[in-house]
């Protein structure tokens, strides 16, 4: 999900990420020198290395046990990110199914409309005592570094976030993405895919906190090992994972919604 700035092209993007890129290519349209067009992307989360005289992500060489991924999600006071900001942000490092870093802080604001502090239940007033949005941003971005962006629905994290540090002047996000709901619907058979619902069929997450960024996260982490665990396609790299999670065919859902089924035999 690499935003409007990335020089190169769509076709471009998805050589880099499949059978190579050629140099000419690449040459014609950075205004950088390589090295130079490298270390900038890397500053901003992707790696892009030579093999064979073809550029590639890095990723496209990375075995999934080998890889870090970073599970994210946000709650904000509004859904527009000139009008509004995040008020709290939690992320879980993941590598070989095994959660090895976390991060999770509110983040301060004046203002939350009630209808917002009544879904997740923060309040301006819980947020007094904690670091600004430039400060979290840039403790994010060192804590993001290079591994792959995970979020159930990832478009909006992704783009609010990598938003928001463009407000400080922090270089917008080119991490490679990867949509827990879009690998869900290939790899889980459900009637429904939201969290709130995927968590009450499996029991990923036994405290749920629903509209809580750091419960969230959790959840999307037991979604993300079982649809690894049910996937059974051979996935090779990272990159094999991202194309699986947006090209194979969806699981057919059920006609009809279990729960309801179940509520139903229930009053019988």
């Amino acid at each position: 999900m690499l935003n409007k700035e990335f020089p190169l092209d769509a076709k471009s993007v998805s050589r880099l990420a499949t059978r190579g890129l050629p140099l000419e290519i690449l040459k014609s349209q950075i205004t950088d020198s390589i090295d130079m067009f490298i270390e900038i992307s890397r500053s901003q989360g992707i790696n892009i290395i030579k093999r064979q005289g073809y550029f590639y992500f890095d990723t496209k060489y990375i075995k999934l046990q080998n890889a870090e991924f970073c599970i994210v999600d946000i709650e904000t006071n509004g859904s527009k990110v000139d009008k509004h900001q995040i008020i709290e942000i939690a992320a879980l490092k993941i590598k070989d199914g095994k959660i090895i870093d976390k991060f999770d802080s509110l983040v301060f604001t004046k203002e939350i409309n009630p209808f917002i502090t009544e879904i997740t239940g923060i309040s301006a007033e819980d947020t007094k005592d904690a670091p600004n949005l430039e400060s979290v941003m840039k403790d994010f971005k060192l804590f993001l570094a290079d591994a792959i962006f995970i979020a159930h629905d990832v478009k909006f994290d992704y783009n609010f976030i990598s938003q928001s540090m463009q407000k400080f002047g922090l270089e917008s996000l080119l991490n490679r993405t990867l949509c827990s709901l879009a690998l869900a619907e290939r790899t889980v058979v459900s009637y429904r895919y939201g969290l709130s619902y995927l968590n009450d069929t499996f029991g990923l997450n036994p405290n749920p906190s629903h509209h809580r960024a750091m419960s969230d996260v959790i959840t999307t982490y037991g979604l993300f090992k079982m649809s690894l665990d049910n996937c059974s396609e051979s996935l090779n790299n990272i990159e094999d994972l991202i194309k699986f999670s947006k090209e194979a065919p969806r699981l057919k859902r059920p006609k009809f919604d279990p729960f309801l089924e179940n509520q139903e035999m229930k009053e019988e």
